[in-house]
């Protein structure tokens, strides 16, 4: 064999390993994740953010373009299912030879107890200090009852989390639904229909929040266990209480030798008493000694490791002295002494993380040691670290310990290092949701290292991390963390200044809020993004802002948008934005002939609100004066006036007046400039009827005034003896006359030849005035041939009835 492979030591030396950098691997696009949640199909894009819609009923769409399957009912996974995914979510197994676990000792009355009122069907509370021995009981406890309820055992850590997590956390063991994170009320059906052993560890909560948990599954049997400093559950949860204690004497120093494996000595044995007494007991507290004994051990079988951890002189030059009782209770730094330097600098990760140890798998690249995660073992073994679900952190009392001995010096240093890291992982395509699902904590924990206020001197990372986490978070369905990373990214964000991105957290709130169901929340934040990025310029984001607020309006309207439908080739469209088209109009009573269909808001001005815009498509409402001729606004007819622009004209025009509205349709203008031989025509109540024979002159007087040579124009002028005269009546008009240019001609309104041309009119009696008439624009004047104005032109400034000034003749546009 190569002498290489030896070390001047009998022991193999291991190879170096290449170190996780984050130039290694190549990078590749980043996709996107859809999922299911209520009525809405979320799309979260890592690159561009998330967008929000009705889901369409063929299921999502996929990336070729085509309709995907609509996530079916969630279904039960087996009792192989489980345990697989039991196995998965346990905490990695360090390298290294495995640690002897500790014994069960004087737990036997308190297991049998557990175990026959799980089995019985009743809920639980185990109450204890940390460090007694708590997860080991719920362990055992759980290998007794795998057979007692059909959907198995659940094991849950309630450490950080909140009922509605843990809800979904249940659901997710229980019921196999890929693409589809049910909302409230389907998650309370879903649960509401398992039947567990609930395993709940570090439970965070009592009260009534404990009660909203236990009556959310009413055939679940729940095991939580809690400090005594937990709130008490309330007194109709009908919650058994079972208390644990620390050991005896003689149970202590059994688990000490067991640790030991070897017979303690008498001094040993009394320094062991000494410590039961002062730590009343906890079992944590001896398998730390345990690892004191152990750590002595080694020391005195290497004298030369003994003068690099122990510079103090000993008796006999040789033997290792007992720690001192004070050590023995809070044993943290005198252990971390005497490991290896990558175990060390874990721990001040530890401690800058807030007590959340990174995954083995990170610590080569934290450390920058090859074989630092070998570190994680000499934590276990040292009793220095404990399990909290798929992960470790520090043991009950450690992170306070190892800060009296100063290992958060460069804390907010240690946390930058750990975001810029977990902002490259986090971020890579490689890593799966669940993968950064289960390294949650530590990234949060970092993320709030960096984010207490304009101190801490890393935002822009802070902004970084939160930017890359937080898409993993959604696509993982952990939306607590979700929610957590985008708060705190949003804070870092507007201490940096980085308006982009505030305006980018404050959209994915606003998304995350109506998806749960807060239409308030969802509409503050949505309001603060448009904001922000309109005065980027963003205009893609503004409009994704704008159709998500769209659905907020939905909301709190309490309509739902109905499903989009395919339109060709093109594909499925967009769901509806805003208020459907059928809300906004509404069917007038009959007048006449005609049964009018009208829009609702203000006619001639499509009211805008926040969720619309220059870039939102117009819905139904708008469609309806689109519809109409654009000609015919333009005139601003009487009659068709009423049948577009809205409720509040028609009903003007349909009173009863004394002298009929024409101001706004100008003399010898025809109401369709575009088609002259319409067989609707404006009406002219200032035309003299004296030449024309086939007219009645008593249609010609206006009702309740007197006949005259000269009938007064509605401008206030009399009509010249030149002007041509054109057939009007001069009674109020009423609904049934006005008819659209489909209609029959008024009976008193002869039909003009095709082949005639637009009635031409002289100027007005030459009287002079102040002000001249306005000059038409060049979009609207035609000269016809002669030099005199055609029907296009308007009229010439008009004079008031009393001979005042000249006033211009208003225009509707």
């Amino acid at each position: 064999m190569d002498n290489d492979s030896f070390g001047e030591g009998a022991g193999p030396v291991r190879p170096p390993r290449d170190a996780i950098t984050p130039g290694q691997s190549t990078p590749t696009p980043r996709r996107t994740v859809q999922l299911v949640s209520g009525d809405f199909l979320l799309t979260i894009n890592p690159v561009d953010g998330s967008e929000i819609e009705v889901c369409p009923p063929g299921g999502p769409v996929r990336a070729d373009g085509q309709g995907g399957e609509q996530p079916g009912r969630p279904t039960r996974r087996s009792a192989a299912q489980r345990a697989e995914l039991l196995r998965a979510a346990q905490p990695p197994v360090p390298p290294g030879p495995a640690a002897p676990r500790p014994p069960l000792l004087e737990r036997d009355e308190e297991l049998a107890r557990l175990v026959r009122l799980l089995g019985s069907g009743r809920s639980v509370r185990l109450t204890g200090p940390a460090g007694s021995g708590r997860s080991s009981l719920l362990d055992a406890v759980a290998a007794k009852c795998g057979a007692f309820a059909p959907d198995g055992v659940v094991r849950l850590n309630g450490h950080r989390r909140t009922p509605a997590e843990l809800l979904q956390e249940l659901f997710t063991v229980v019921y196999d639904s890929p693409g589809l994170r049910p909302d409230r009320n389907a998650l309370a059906g879903f649960v509401r229909d398992i039947g567990a052993i609930v395993v709940l560890d570090d439970l965070e909560f009592g009260g009534a929040s404990l009660d909203e948990l236990l009556d959310a599954a009413p055939e679940c049997a729940f095991l939580v266990a809690a400090t005594p400093d937990i709130a008490a559950p309330g007194a109709g949860s009908h919650l058994e209480e079972v208390f644990l204690s620390g050991l005896g004497r003689a149970a202590a120093l059994e688990l000490l030798r067991k640790a030991v494996d070897r017979p303690l000595t008498e001094e040993e044995s009394n320094w062991a008493g000494d410590l039961w007494f002062e730590s009343e007991g906890l079992p944590l507290r001896f398998v730390q000694a345990a690892a004191l004994l152990r750590q002595c051990d080694e020391l005195r079988a290497d004298p030369e490791a003994f003068e690099e951890f122990a510079p103090f002189a000993a008796a006999g030059g040789k033997d290792v002295p007992l720690p001192s009782l004070g050590e023995g209770a809070a044993p943290a730094s005198l252990l971390a002494s005497r490991l290896s330097a990558s175990a060390r600098q874990t721990l001040r990760f530890a401690v800058a993380l807030g007590g959340e140890v990174p995954h083995q798998a990170h610590l080569p690249a934290l450390v920058g040691d090859t074989h630092a995660d070998a570190a994680l073992g000499e934590l276990m073994n040292c009793g220095l670290l404990s399990p909290a679900g798929p992960r470790y952190r520090l043991a009950a009392g450690v992170l306070a310990q190892l800060r009296e001995k100063g290992y958060d010096e460069d804390a907010v240093g240690h946390a930058h290092t750990a975001a810029q890291h977990y902002a490259w992982w986090a971020g890579h395509p490689s890593v799966t949701p669940e993968r950064a699902v289960a390294e949650a904590d530590a990234v949060l924990a970092a993320l709030s290292a960096l984010v207490p206020g304009r101190d801490a001197g890393h935002p822009s990372t802070a902004v970084l991390l939160a930017r890359s986490a937080a898409p993993a978070f959604a696509a993982g369905r952990q939306w607590a963390a979700w929610e957590r990373a985008l708060r705190m990214g949003s804070e870092a964000a507007r201490i940096a200044g980085e308006v982009a991105e505030e305006a980018y957290f404050h959209h994915e709130l606003g998304v995350l809020a109506l998806c749960t169901g807060n239409v308030d929340r969802a509409r503050a934040e949505l309001e603060a993004s448009i904001g922000m990025r309109g005065a980027l310029a963003d205009k893609s984001g503004t409009v994704a802002g704008r159709r998500a607020l769209a659905l907020v309006a939905d909301r709190e309207s309490g309509l739902v948008p109905a499903p989009p439908v395919a339109t060709g080739d093109a594909g499925p469209v967009s769901p509806p934005r805003g208020v459907p088209g059928a809300a906004l109009t509404k069917r007038l009573p009959r007048t006449g002939s005609q049964d009018r269909a009208v829009v609702a808001p203000v006619a001639g001005h499509q009211q805008e609100t926040p969720a619309d815009g220059p870039d939102r498509p117009a819905g139904r409402g708008a469609a309806i004066l689109m519809g109409a001729r654009r000609n015919l606004v333009a005139t601003g007819a009487g009659a068709l006036l009423a049948v577009v622009l809205g409720t509040v004209v028609t009903l003007g025009m349909t009173s009863d007046q004394e002298e009929p509205p024409g101001n706004d349709v100008r003399n010898g203008q025809p109401v369709n400039e575009d088609d002259v031989d319409d067989d609707w025509t404006a009406e002219d109540p200032t035309a003299d009827v004296s030449d024309d024979p086939s007219a009645d002159k008593d249609d010609a007087k206006p009702t309740g005034s007197s006949s005259s040579a000269t009938t007064p124009t509605s401008t206030g002028r009399p009509s010249a003896p030149g002007e041509d005269p054109s057939p009007s009546s001069s009674r109020p008009q009423s609904p049934s006359d006005s008819r659209p240019p489909s209609s029959p001609k008024p009976p008193s309104s002869p039909k003009p030849p095709p082949s005639a041309k637009p009635p031409t009119f002289p100027s007005p009696d030459p009287t002079p005035t102040t002000t001249p008439p306005p000059s038409p624009t060049s979009s609207e004047t035609s000269t016809a041939p002669g030099g005199s104005a055609s029907a296009s032109e308007p009229s010439e400034a008009t004079m008031t009835s009393g001979g005042g000034a000249a006033s211009a003749s208003p225009s509707i546009i």
